[in-house]
């Protein structure tokens, strides 16, 4: 993980001193991202520049990557967990250790005969990145299929194309700034933006009588997790206890021992593996992660924190993740401080659950989902909009302090096998709690209070009074007079309570511009659900509430 900013479209007169001291300037606007290494690359039509975070190769691969012959230059963020596969498939003569040097090798070898880029839908991984080919006076811009990493475009007031990974260094470059859209891929040589990224599963009847045996089910998460290990450097897992995290700390327990990069023939550098959970005092959250931590063996580490100390870091945490959106940011603070104490014990990444609720409908929300069909529907728009909510919460928040979050949830092959399979054998209900399909293909892997544990957002999960005292504080710091102006003042997005008002001030105060408030999507929701999912419940219109207290007593009905 790192950050990359990209300017393109440069135009013979322009000034390539003042614009490579003006693209280091602003790059330096999300270093945070990349505090290991800075790289420049200035050509007459493009100029790359990379703030690094060396997960893999820390000792060459500093970006840009370019060609032997000096032709390609490469900025990405992110990791390519299949590069060692695509490394033997390829003739190209690679400088670099690096596994995102795969990209120029893809590009390379298919170029000529892809204009559109094909390529990129070869790659198992989080990514976003910008390549220049300097002969073709060509560039690709590109971004993973889910949006886990983070990018950004727009165009300065001169006309150029300009990329980042981070909205903060466009918004006051870009008066057109807007989220990349993950799985499409921007090709200069066409001239258009493309969706590269298309799924049978995505539309039901694709899925319809598909079934996957618990061991299957099983066997793809736990190689998603392997492939998703590979490091040159020390790191641990978020464990919060939940269903998600803990399976995902379970699977790496087992593969922690050996070093994943020789195919599991030597010892693993960091044998050790270490866990990591927050809460305030008294979460159940906490309770949870222990219990995960002492069944599995890891290395614990779980650390309290106070309403005080969160609400002091919401201004900061609004700035890096840039966002307003309530759930988001409740769950965002105590992530950002969680961020905070591992990079501090000198660990760079980490692996997280995010996607699985999102895959298998662990949402509570989900038990009254009126069919199968409904229910699958739910959980392509859920996945469609993951950038902009739990990924965009779990790169950023961590990427603030220089930690990067892994999600094997999401790996792109895991999400084939766990999305082909028809959402009726997912459904709750009939005596079945949310995601029993992947409890029971985890039998025996987690005590029974963790398998079987219901759902609980983070947000939840940290201390049920962190969601109350939000809601108090902005009770008092929004007067009513404030709020009843609310759609003057904020006519796009208007906020519908005093908690999203406080969190929208606070955004404005950052990026005050249209085009940086429309970068975050809107719409009533129930316990995380889509706009669409409020349809239903009748009940659901009265109590909408991002918060998962808002759908009560669904177990109880589901176990009756």
């Amino acid at each position: 993980m790192c950050s990359i900013f990209g300017m393109f479209d440069l135009q013979p007169g322009d000034d390539l001193g003042a614009l490579r001291r003006q693209a280091l300037e602003l790059s330096q606007r999300q270093r945070h991202r990349g505090p290991d290494w800075s790289g420049v690359f200035v050509d007459e039509g493009a100029i790359l520049v990379h703030e690094r975070l060396a997960i893999v190769d820390p000792t060459s691969g500093a970006q840009p990557l370019r060609s032997r012959d000096g032709e390609l230059a490469l900025a990405v963020n992110g990791e390519i967990y299949n590069h060692r596969e695509l490394r033997a498939a390829s003739s190209y003569d690679f400088t670099t250790g690096s596994d995102c040097e795969v990209i120029n090798a893809l590009y390379r070898e298919q170029a000529a005969t892809d204009a559109a880029g094909d390529f990129v839908n070869k790659l198992n991984g989080i990514f976003a990145f910008a390549l220049w080919d300097g002969a073709a006076k060509r560039y690709v811009i590109a971004r993973d299929p889910i949006g886990v990493c983070p990018l950004y475009w727009g165009h300065d007031a001169q006309g150029r194309l300009c990329v980042a990974s981070e909205m903060k260094a466009l918004a006051t470059l870009c008066a057109d700034v807007a989220p990349f859209p993950p799985g499409h891929v921007y090709d200069s040589a066409v001239g258009e933006l493309r969706q590269y990224y298309k799924k049978d599963w995505r539309e039901y009847a694709n899925t319809r009588g598909h079934d996957l045996t618990p061991a299957a089910l099983r066997e793809a998460f736990e190689q998603a997790v392997h492939r998703q290990l590979m490091t040159d450097v020390p790191y641990g897992v978020l464990l919060s206890g939940g269903l998600d995290s803990s399976l995902v700390a379970a699977c790496a327990a087992r593969f922690a021992r050996e070093r994943i990069e020789d195919n599991d023939r030597s010892e693993a550098w960091w044998p050790r593996l270490h866990s990591f959970a927050i809460g305030l005092e008294g979460s159940p959250d906490l309770a949870a992660a222990q219990i995960a931590a002492d069944a599995l063996g890891t290395v614990h580490h779980g650390f309290v924190y106070t309403f005080a100390e969160g609400l002091d870091a919401i201004p900061e945490v609004i700035r890096h993740i840039e966002t307003y959106d309530v759930t988001t940011i409740r769950a965002a603070t105590p992530m950002f401080l969680l961020a905070r104490r591992i990079k501090a014990m000198g660990v760079k990444m980490v692996l997280s659950g995010e996607g699985s609720d999102e895959i298998f409908g662990g949402y509570l929300y989900f038990h009254k989902a009126p069919s199968a069909e409904a229910f699958h529907e739910e959980t392509v728009r859920k996945l469609d909009t993951l950038h902009s909510y739990d990924c965009l919460r779990a790169n950023k928040s961590m990427m603030a302090w220089g930690v990067e979050a892994r999600v094997p949830f999401l790996d792109l092959e895991f999400l084939d096998t766990a999305m082909g399979l028809d959402a009726k054998h997912k459904m709750a209900g009939n005596g079945k709690i949310e995601k029993h399909v992947l409890r029971e293909a985890f039998d025996g892997a987690l005590p029974k209070e963790i398998l079987w544990r219901q759902k609980e957002q983070f947000s939840d999960g940290v201390g049920y009074g962190w969601i109350d005292g939000l809601k108090d504080h902005a009770e008092q710091s929004v007067s009513d007079r404030e709020f009843a102006a609310a759609a003057a003042r904020y006519p796009f997005n208007t906020p519908a309570t005093k908690e999203a008002y406080f969190y929208r001030r606070i955004f404005e105060q950052h990026y005050p511009s249209e085009a940086c408030a429309a970068t975050v999507p809107g719409g009533k929701s129930i316990a995380c659900s889509s706009p669409a999912a409020i349809a239903w419940d009748p009940s659901f219109a009265a109590a909408a509430d991002p918060s998962g207290r808002a759908v009560k007593g669904v177990h109880e009905k589901a176990l009756s």
